[in-house]
């Protein structure tokens, strides 16, 4: 295409494979685009694109990434309001022909798996390093690790307790980001063995640091489960979290540390269990993967960017895969 689309708070450049979206710098740009910069989203991120009605005269394109393409929108997990939305190009109504065009131009150009989720990150995170300042401590990245420094002035005695924290991201399942514009937002890194960490039988829940865990070590252990730390139901308690407030953890700063850490710990989680994948990959799929693929499919099918013919097809062979 190679086209350009100028609207406000951002620039659409229409490449062969992608799309190169460039964020303005302006005062009344969101903080978010700005820390951003520019992000090129391949064709195949994508899994359908809308035009609708903005608001005071505007007009709103916005391309929808596929489930799983972007570390960005995973980390953001639904919480970005709408003028936060990278994904997002409002331009004034007069430009509406022209945003249609292009509309049904990148619609031609959708993959063959568009209804599916990505098996893999497409967009790239925000590069490393990158620090920010939470309400009880310094949080930083490398590429490599992630570091928690408290503060004498709002980190938990817990905190204190434990000590600063290193996390190497090989040690690491995921991140959770909770936005520092809802109640009690955070930054929680999840270690591994604690993603599947099932209460014991002999806990008590009623007591101080919630029930306690054990870890399945997973096949070919010659030993049952091995009792692990509980992990605090309370971000403010647990070393591996900061917790933002009024100021802290912005997310123009949180949110691409949270992207960038969730995209290192996938990429060190897929080379480590490449092999086992395949052969994991003769067996029967996933039945939740195969539900939500059919729910994503059937959305896309109520808002007309499927057929009938395509949604039972595609759908039937969903199901063939069980």
């Amino acid at each position: 295409m190679g086209d350009v689309l100028a609207g406000i708070h951002a620039t659409w450049e229409f490449d062969t494979d992608s799309v190169l979206i460039r964020f303005e710098r302006g005062i009344r740009t969101p903080r978010l685009f700005q820390s951003l910069r520019e992000r090129r989203v391949p064709h195949a991120a994508l899994s359908s694109v809308t035009l609708t009605p903005g608001k005071r005269g505007t007009v709103v394109l916005r391309a929808v990434p596929r489930h799983g393409a972007d570390p960005l929108v995973e980390a953001a997990a639904g919480q970005l309001k709408d003028g936060c939305d990278p994904y997002r190009l409002v331009l004034p109504a007069e430009r509406e022909t022209l945003a249609e065009y292009y509309a049904d131009e990148l619609r031609a150009r959708l993959g063959p798996d568009a209804a599916e989720p990505a098996d893999r990150f497409l967009v790239a995170a925000p590069e490393a390093p990158m620090q920010f300042k939470a309400y009880d401590g310094r949080a930083g990245f490398d590429g490599h690790r992630v570091s928690f420094r408290w503060f004498w002035t709002g980190a938990s005695t817990a905190k204190w307790k434990a000590g600063d924290q290193t996390f190497p991201v090989t040690e690491l399942s995921g991140v959770e980001w909770r936005s520092p514009e809802a109640f009690e937002g955070y930054l929680r890194l999840v270690p591994r063995g604690l993603e599947n960490a099932v209460p014991r039988p002999d806990a008590d829940p009623d007591r101080s640091g919630g029930p306690g865990l054990v870890a399945d070590p997973g096949p070919g252990s010659s030993h049952g489960p091995q009792p692990m730390a509980p992990r605090p139901t309370s971000a403010d308690q647990d070393p591996a979290a900061v917790v933002f407030g009024l100021g802290y953890g912005p997310v123009h700063e949180s949110l691409p540390f949270a992207a960038a850490v969730l995209e290192s710990v996938r990429r060190n989680h897929s080379a480590a269990v490449a092999p086992a994948s395949v052969l994991a990959g003769a067996g029967r799929r996933d039945p939740a993967d195969i539900a939500e693929r059919i729910r994503h499919l059937g959305e896309l099918h109520r808002s007309g960017l499927v057929t009938d013919d395509e949604f039972s097809a595609k759908k039937a062979q969903l199901l063939a895969e069980l």
